[in-house]
């Protein structure tokens, strides 16, 4: 059979600034977040009333009415009514993945452009009755007579029912958090607090540099009074993050995770827009990059892989399918969920034994140069609103490339669940 894939381009992404949970965006929501960045999406590119063949767009911490969140979102963003709209969730992964549900039907010809998206806030957040009084009201609903419903009402009934569920800050299989288990990765791989530190203090200097130098001044999209990331501290130093006590292993007296080099709650939404080389020839718009392949991957973290390490067991099979070396990059935007998963997946590629025994290589991946990851930053300084973030990265890199004139790009992100997306962008 003819091979007829078609290319992918990545033709450009918005954001909006990312914040602090409970703050600016505390009274928006996942629909207010999803319709201002696809609002700003289509007036950036002229969408006005232009059918898309896809809108995938995800938020992770949702409320149940927003189960269909990218249609409703797409119906009030400009564009024409009937685009259709999925919406997903793959933990921190989401938009990310959902750039890789886009790419896929355009590859294939099924459809021509559509968005890649995701919302997430940390602020507005589902509370919902505890599984008790859930049952309750629920067989009061099915009870015929207001009597018989009166009688489950009273039946059995104490004031302990009315205590809220909130949503779960840990694995459900392990019952630790993502910060308790990547302490356990930094004492695995010997990641040092002044490692971490540095890391992050770095991602801040440069997001900075990036702002200074005007890269986000059509990225970022201002919103409710915010025209950078409210995470961002330019004036941060070692000595102030040394300062930190520890945020997750408080007990040991060895905990190395602070609130200074991981990610905070965060509240944002960014979108990319991806279409097929004639489809953006015929609107007059460029592609920056084009979506080279995916991976994505898994650990068995129950049983003692790291949580946040399935990025070293996808990048490597991409690598392989790709006829690449980890070196071969100009770029390398890792998602800085905690400084330390990061230097624990960098190690993790140095180290022969686990390139041997774990990955069944014959020698380590190598080493990257320090100069090409995050460059203009990351998630320590940007925030992790956590559908957000794939889309966030996909815009950054993109522009990056098209910035170079040509080149190649690699995205990496840990998730929840043990899980880890990956992604190859390039400009020939």
């Amino acid at each position: 059979m003819e091979n007829t894939q078609k290319r992918v381009g990545v033709v450009g992404g918005v954001r909006i600034p990312f914040c602090r949970n409970n703050t600016a965006y505390a009274e928006v929501g996942n629909f207010g977040l999803s319709v201002k960045v696809l609002g700003a999406l289509v007036e950036r590119y002229g969408l006005h009333g232009v059918e898309l063949g896809e809108v995938a767009l995800g938020a992770v911490i949702k409320h149940a009415a927003d189960w269909n969140l990218a249609r409703e979102a797409l119906l009030s963003s400009g564009l024409a009514p009937t685009t259709p709209g999925i919406t997903t969730a793959r933990a921190c992964g989401t938009s990310l993945d959902n750039a890789i549900i886009v790419a896929n039907k355009i590859a294939a010809g099924q459809i021509e452009a559509g968005i890649a998206a995701g919302s997430d806030t940390t602020s507005d957040v589902p509370i919902v009755y505890g599984r008790r009084l859930r049952k309750r009201l629920l067989a009061m609903n099915r009870a015929r007579t207001p009597l018989d419903k009166l009688k489950v009402a009273l039946h059995g009934f104490s004031l302990r029912e009315l205590k809220p569920a909130f949503p779960g800050v840990a694995e459900p299989r392990t019952n630790k958090s993502m910060g308790d288990h990547c302490e356990l990765m930094a004492k695995e791989w010997h990641i040092s607090r002044e490692a971490q530190d540095q890391l992050a203090l770095d991602s801040h200097r440069k997001l900075a540099a990036a702002y200074e130098s005007g890269f986000f001044d059509d990225l970022v999209v201002p919103f409710r009074g915010l025209k950078r990331d409210g995470f961002l501290r330019p004036d941060s130093t070692l000595e102030k993050l040394a300062s930190l006590k520890p945020a997750f292993d408080k007990r040991s007296g060895q905990g190395t995770l602070t609130a200074g080099n991981s990610t905070g709650l965060s509240d944002g939404s960014a979108a990319v827009l991806l279409a097929s080389d004639d489809w953006a020839a015929q609107r007059g718009l460029k592609i920056q990059a084009y979506l080279r392949d995916a991976e994505v991957a898994a650990v068995d973290f129950v049983h003692g892989e790291g949580l946040l390490m399935a990025p070293t067991i996808a990048v490597p099979r991409l690598l392989a399918r790709n006829g690449l070396t980890l070196q071969d990059f100009d770029y390398y935007e890792i998602h800085e969920a905690f400084a330390a998963q990061v230097l624990c997946t960098l190690r993790a590629w140095e180290s022969a034994e686990y390139c041997k025994n774990r990955l069944g290589l014959d020698a380590p991946l190598g080493s990257i140069d320090p100069a090409r990851l995050n460059v203009h930053g990351s998630s320590l300084a940007v925030g992790h609103p956590f559908a957000a973030t794939g889309a966030r990265l996909i815009a950054t890199l993109a522009k990056l490339l098209e910035q170079k004139g040509s080149g190649r790009g690699l995205i990496s992100i840990c998730t929840a669940g043990g899980m880890g997306v990956t992604a190859i962008l390039e400009r020939p």
